[in-house]
This record gives C-alpha cells, sequence and structure tokens, in this order.
C-alpha cells in the first residue's frame, strides 16, 4: 500500500472533525468519520441506530479478538455490539486505505493501520475553556448538566476506548507524529499546520 493515511485522534470539542474535514477536502483525500457507522451497518445488516450508541465505547468482552483473528467466523453472532462495530470499521478503514488516500477521525485508525509506511498520526488537544466554548457553539448543554463535566465524560470514553483495542494510552504524545494544541493556534492554522507537514515529507501524490 503506497497511500497515504492521516489518523487524527482528538480530544472531544478540540475541532477533530472540523479539521479533519477541512484538510481532506483540500488534499483532495477520503474523508472516514460517521459514514463508517452508516457503513458499518450496511456491512452487518444491523440498524444503523444501534451502532450509534456504541460508537468510540469500549465493550467489557474480549470477544473483539475476532478482528484480529484469535475466533472464527461463527463466533461473530456472540460479539457484543460494541465489537462487531469496531471490526467492521475496522475493516472499512483497511479496505478504504488499500484503494484511496484518506483522513481517518479516531476509531483507532492509528493502531489499525500502523504497519503502514505512509501513515501520519495526528493528536489534536486544546484547553478547557476553549472547548466549553465550542461546545456551547455546537451543542445545547443539557439541564443541571456542565460542558466541562460531558467534556470529562466523553474523553475518559474515548481513553478506555483507545486502550481496550490497542492497549496503549491514548494521551501518551509519543504515539503521534504530530500534536496540536488547536486552542492556541485555532483551527486553520491547526488545518494549514497538518497539510504543511504532509507536503514538507512529500507524501502528497
Amino acid at each position: 500500500m503506497n497511500n497515504t493515511i492521516i489518523s487524527i485522534c482528538r480530544e472531544y470539542c478540540s475541532g477533530g472533525k472540523e479539521i479533519g474535514k477541512k484538510v481532506s477536502d483540500e488534499l483532495g483525500y477520503t474523508f472516514l468519520d460517521k459514514q463508517l457507522i452508516t457503513e458499518a451497518a450496511k456491512k452487518s445488516g444491523y440498524d444503523e441506530s444501534v451502532f450509534e450508541k456504541v460508537d468510540e465505547v469500549a465493550t467489557n468482552s474480549l470477544l473483539y479478538s475476532l478482528v484480529l483473528g484469535t475466533y472464527g467466523a461463527n463466533a461473530a453472532g456472540a460479539m457484543p455490539d460494541n465489537d462487531k462495530l469496531f471490526g467492521l470499521q475496522a475493516e472499512i478503514i483497511r479496505d478504504t486505505a488499500k484503494e484511496k488516500n484518506c483522513v481517518v477521525i479516531g476509531r483507532c485508525a492509528d493502531y489499525v493501520l500502523r504497519e503502514e509506511p505512509h501513515l501520519i498520526k495526528i493528536f489534536l488537544k486544546a484547553d478547557m475553556d476553549f472547548r466549553v466554548e465550542r461546545f456551547r457553539s455546537l451543542y445545547t448543554t443539557p439541564e443541571g448538566k456542565k460542558p466541562e463535566d460531558i467534556i470529562n465524560k466523553t474523553d475518559k470514553k474515548r481513553a478506555s476506548y483507545y486502550k481496550f483495542y490497542t492497549g496503549n494510552l491514548w494521551k501518551d504524545m509519543n504515539n503521534y507524529d504530530l500534536v496540536i494544541n488547536t486552542g492556541k493556534v485555532g483551527i486553520d492554522n491547526a488545518v494549514a499546520t497538518i497539510i504543511d507537514y504532509v507536503r514538507k515529507y512529500d507524501y502528497v501524490k
């Protein structure tokens, strides 16, 4: 495989989806985010809403080993929805990366494609004030809840998900090629930084 893949891990409300989409549009790459759920639902025959509830949420089961080859295909029916979704998304990510340059948001893509030579692993972070402001601009805060609590809870879920399926620490910056504080540089500068990084290292074809 000689395609370039940009994987983006991101703190909640640090701008990952917006940045990833802008990067993919600028470079002409395929963008993979929520549509992975749609494609996984099509492949499995499950209703999309089932997978939406467990997207990027770790399971308590170890049956996810099916996707790593530990279990036979007949075990699929016993797998929790979390593990089915992870396995299907991993399959879609691999298949897409074989055919096209792409930007993938979350879903442990940096781990799924870890053997690929043209994989660029990015982590986006931001201070809490920036993320709270962004949360309020994008979502309605549920009654009786604070944006900070929702942000922290989502980050904990992502960290648990990443640890469960990869065995690695989500916020270990040594896992990434490029770490950007979007709260300091802003969304557009983050986009420009990623594009410059990709072009500088001759990945753009």
